[in-house]
């Protein structure tokens, strides 16, 4: 079934990485049209930091709530870095987030936090530490249960579209052709 899915997805689209901040505009626009952010959203709730298009997307940033960026849901070290195309501006594994949130989980996998470090202030992720992944030692980043699905199947898509070709990427276990 992956593989049947695989070869029905391959052959998608490519933007450039400058397009992705135009598809944000139609793809990640809550009814209020402001940016649906997973870092700052608040679901069911007024969240404390909300960005519009265009405005307030990023150059510098120096706290929460500045600006918005792009995240690469699959860090982009975990495939070759900036230009590594098509995965570097692959619309479906990369969101606008709040750039400062998005700073902060950096290419730190997503896991269940245990020892807190850091909780961003509009929606409570949180970074730290954690005994998700066996033998994994470092830090995770804990985004807000309401958008824990979305992620799990930008991951999906990761895995399936890139079938095989993962196999040469950074030794994660994630990547594993």
């Amino acid at each position: 079934l992956k593989s049947a899915l695989h070869n029905i997805i391959k052959n998608h689209t490519v933007l450039t990485y400058a397009d992705l901040w135009t598809a944000f505009q139609q793809t990640d626009k809550k009814p209020d049209n402001t940016v649906w952010d997973i870092y700052t959203d608040v679901p069911g709730g007024v969240p404390a930091i909300s960005f519009q298009f265009v405005v307030n997307q990023c150059g510098n940033y120096n706290a929460e709530g500045d600006c918005y960026n792009r995240e690469h849901t699959w860090p982009k070290e975990k495939f070759g870095g900036d230009d590594t195309y098509p995965m570097y501006s692959d619309l479906h594994q990369v969101y606008p987030t709040d750039g400062w949130v998005n700073n902060k989980r950096a290419a730190y996998p997503y896991g269940n936090v245990n020892t807190v470090t850091y909780t961003s202030v509009s929606n409570q992720s949180k970074l730290g530490n954690s005994s998700t992944y066996s033998g994994y030692t470092d830090k995770v980043f804990e985004p807000v249960d309401s958008f824990k699905g979305d992620l799990a199947r930008a991951y999906f898509y990761m895995s399936t579209r890139y079938q095989n070709e993962d196999a040469g990427w950074d030794n994660w276990t994630m990547a594993n052709g």
